[in-house]
């Protein structure tokens, strides 16, 4: 990943990917690019836009990031409805951070038409 790409991994520099849902001029269209913009905000330390895009339901009073952490990569592993014709959905992905990875499942839905983050679980790892 160069300092121009995003760092959710997909071929876009950064303000024309995430940077543009980090920054309220547009809103992820899909729960997997609301997955992938919530990514990129765990990289860019952006808390305040990991809270709005939480599900008022399991949103908590505060979030407080680990400066120390390296997020390295995103790879998604599954994704099962979450588009324009969906009111849910969810995405396997595995996050990759200096000395491990984080595997989860994601449940996201609709709140007022957008894309809301509302939990994860942590399958475990197969060998």
């Amino acid at each position: 990943m160069t300092s121009r790409t995003c760092p959710c991994g997909l071929p876009a520099s950064y303000d024309a990917c995430c940077g543009r849902f980090h920054g309220g001029s547009a809103a992820a269209p899909t729960a997997e690019l609301l997955m992938r913009s919530r990514y990129s905000a765990f990289v860019k330390g952006d808390a305040g836009y990991l809270l709005r895009t939480w599900h008022p339901r399991t949103r908590p009073g505060h979030l407080e990031l680990d400066p120390g952490t390296r997020w390295t990569g995103l790879e998604i592993l599954d994704a099962t409805d979450g588009s324009a014709f969906h009111s849910s959905g969810s995405v396997t992905f595995r996050a990759s951070y200096r000395g491990g990875s984080l595997l989860e499942r994601s449940r996201f839905e609709r709140v007022d038409g957008a894309w809301a983050y509302v939990d994860g679980e942590f399958p475990e790892e197969r060998e």
